[in-house]
């Protein structure tokens, strides 16, 4: 039995209470909670992540997919706009639902033309390209101003003939790569030396051993004859202005075939013999006899005067010297080469074979495919005269060309250009300079009345042909010219004043020669001195000449005027482009005034820069009536001495001498750049090769 007190029993009555209360309490709690509703689930909301473009570098006309993870990171579903921006602008949107915390891939397909595009997805970055396609994948075109003088070996003596030439013939050796002191056997198959003996100990005879089974593009093939023939027919030819004088010097011991005013055949020449035994050939070998030691004769058999290979039976077959002594005077210093006239013909041993030549507008060569070291990788070359600027620019950025001429007041215009190949700070052997004719011809139509005196408004209208005769006019335009100005502005700093046409990386070129500067004040002192004062009194007019499409020519043209002009008011230069072929003719017949052109190395010796300048047969010098026969003395002396002070001395008497006579004016040696699109391949600089490239080399490839 059990028993309990009262006082126990109220003890549990009371802590029975107490329970049901609590039980109630949290009855009521929790059924407050069920009927009170929580809180709302978060929104939905997009995070962006793991950005993919491919291809990031694609070709024109392909596909680029872009695609963006976007994730919903709040709890309930939500619908938004992904937007695409290329470069800062929308491209395009997409439309995406997201349930929550699940994730969607945005993929966006765009086709964009050539460029660098910046892509932006709500914060996501990164960068695709787009190449252009190669176009005319066979053909390598080049777009420049002018057009080439000639196609004839013995004739060229200019950068745009020699681009046309070099690509169709061939010389025996030439310059190794970039290399300008060393050399690798082309026609023929060993370099001559003392060493391998094909330079004799005396060093006046020069053996080369010619390759067999060389065919020239008519079919026929290549013999030790047609190499005699080569050389023996630029002596021949010998024409007025030309580049036989290289030749000349070295093999008979003269400037050329010619002597006095007016010029006639040297007595000694007459019967041929002595041009005949100065070069030699048997069934194997072709040898040159010169009459003097002669340190550059390899270099300019590399790229100087008439190395370029020819056909006998070709030249024959076109008006050109049989290869007969009895008449050989007939063929001296034709008005034009019978290559050329009535057509342009070519037929060498090169990579590339003359096809067309629409004048004013394009020539083609199309490739030679029994060339003897293998068909070239392209098909056709096809070089186009274009001097407008704008033109040029629009088909080179278009990719419808492959390489251009830039003049350096546009180059700033192709910086950030997508797609190029731009080489720059290219060491450059040449100059150019402003050239005083002192004997301009009469009937030149540059000179105006010719002579000093004034229409019946009493304004200047002319300048006797004798103009630049008198040392003070000279000096004083030397001094009309702002170098400083003129090589920041034109140049962009990339060219150099050097006072003498002996150019840097020359030997023996005096860095301390002083040159002059430009100086109005001086300019004005010499302009009244000059004419014994009549010019000042009386004022002139003159026209200064450049080639057409050469923007650098054209503003130094630009530059003299302003800078003449604003001495006096009595004087007025007035400036005119002309075409290139005809340019040089006129340089030639002497009819230009003062005018403006460049020098480029025949071979790498202060000789081929101080002759042309200022030698009295030189190529610009002679042709701008400079006679000093003590420089011409200093000259001949330069090349008849291997010894390198006796040759310092001389070049730097010749220089000090170039200053205080003025006979002209160089105004700046150029650092060169050359711009290709970016798919030309196998480009080699050389700074004595012309501008237009060598294209057996090249290919067209990503």
């Amino acid at each position: 039995m059990f028993l309990r007190s009262k006082s126990a029993i109220a003890r549990l009555q009371i802590g029975l209470m107490i329970i049901v209360i609590i039980l109630a309490a949290v009855a009521g709690y929790f059924g407050y909670l069920a009927l009170t509703p929580g809180p709302a689930p978060l929104p939905g909301e997009f995070e962006l992540s793991d950005l993919v473009i491919s291809p990031t570098s694609a070709m024109e006309g392909e596909d680029v997919t872009i695609s963006v993870n976007v994730t919903n990171v709040g709890e309930a579903a939500v619908t938004g706009d992904i937007t695409l921006r290329l470069d800062g602008d929308v491209e395009t949107s997409e439309t995406v639902t997201v349930e929550a915390e699940e994730t969607e891939t945005v993929t966006f397909t765009v086709t964009k033309g050539p460029g660098e595009y910046e892509v932006d997805v709500h914060g996501l970055t990164d960068t695709f390209t787009v190449t252009m396609a190669i176009k005319n994948a066979d053909t390598f075109i080049y777009a420049s101003i002018g057009e080439p003088e000639t196609v004839d070996p013995a004739w060229v003596y200019d950068s745009a003939s020699i681009g046309i030439i070099y690509n169709v013939y061939e010389p025996l050796i030439r310059f190794d790569g970039e290399h300008t002191d060393k050399f690798v056997p082309w026609l023929a198959t060993e370099v001559p030396s003392v060493e391998n003996g094909l330079i004799s100990p005396d060093g006046l005879t020069y053996t080369f051993p010619i390759r067999t089974g060389v065919k020239f593009h008519n079919g026929e093939t290549l013999t030790p004859a047609d190499v005699e023939y080569t050389f023996e027919r630029a002596l021949v030819f010998d024409r007025s202005g030309g580049p036989c004088w290289m030749l000349y010097e070295p093999l008979l011991d003269r400037h050329g075939s010619r002597h006095g005013d007016p010029s006639v055949i040297w007595d000694d020449l007459v019967n041929g013999t002595l041009i005949d035994n100065a070069i030699e050939s048997n069934a194997t070998h072709v040898w040159f006899n010169l009459a003097r030691k002669y340190p550059p004769f390899v270099s300019i058999l590399a790229q100087g005067c008439g190395p370029y290979i020819v056909n006998k039976k070709f030249v024959a077959e076109h008006g050109g010297w049989p290869g007969t002594w009895n008449n050989w005077t007939l063929y001296n210093n034709p008005t034009l080469s019978p290559l050329d006239d009535p057509d342009n013909v070519m037929s060498g041993t090169g990579p590339y074979k003359f096809k067309r030549w629409e004048h004013g507008v394009e020539y083609e060569l199309e490739r030679f495919d029994d060339y003897w070291q293998g068909p070239a990788t392209l098909k056709r070359f096809i070089y186009k005269k274009i001097d407008e600027w704008s033109t040029r620019k629009l088909l080179f950025t278009k990719g419808d060309v492959d390489y251009i001429y830039v003049p350096r007041a546009h180059m700033m215009e192709l910086e950030g250009e997508t797609g190029l190949l731009v080489l720059k700070d290219l060491a450059d052997l040449a100059c150019t300079g402003a050239f005083y004719n002192q004997k301009i011809d009469p009937t030149s139509p540059y000179i105006g009345s010719g002579e000093f005196d004034a229409d019946d408004n009493g304004i200047p209208d002319g300048v006797p042909p004798d103009f630049f005769s008198d040392i003070d006019v000279r000096k004083a335009f030397s001094h009309c010219f702002n170098w400083t100005e003129y090589i920041e502005d034109v140049w962009f700093g990339e060219a150099t004043q050097i006072p003498s046409p002996i150019v840097e990386g020359l030997p023996y070129r005096n860095p301390e020669q002083e040159m002059y500067h430009f100086n109005l004040t001086k300019a004005e002192e010499y302009f009244k001195l000059a004419w014994g004062g009549e010019l000042w009194t009386t004022g002139f007019e003159l026209t200064i000449l450049f080639n057409i499409g050469n923007v650098q020519r054209e503003t130094a043209a630009k530059m003299f005027k302003a800078n003449v002009e604003s001495i006096n008011d009595k004087f007025s230069v007035r400036i005119m482009g002309v075409e290139w072929p005809v340019y040089l003719k006129e340089l030639v017949a002497m009819k230009l005034s003062l005018y403006v052109i460049g020098w480029g190395a025949d071979y790498p010796d202060p000789h081929n820069f101080a002759h042309p300048f200022m030698h009295s047969a030189g190529d610009f010098a002679g042709f701008s009536g400079y006679n000093n026969t003590l420089v011409d003395k200093l000259l001949y002396d330069g090349m008849n001495t291997t010894d390198p002070t006796e040759r310092q001395a001389i070049y730097y008497q010749l220089e000090s001498i170039y200053y205080e006579d003025n006979p002209n004016l160089v105004l700046y040696q150029p650092v060169a750049r050359r711009y290709f699109r970016s798919w030309v391949k196998g480009y080699v600089y050389n700074p004595i090769w012309p501008d237009e490239a060598y294209v057996y080399e090249l290919s067209k490839a990503y």
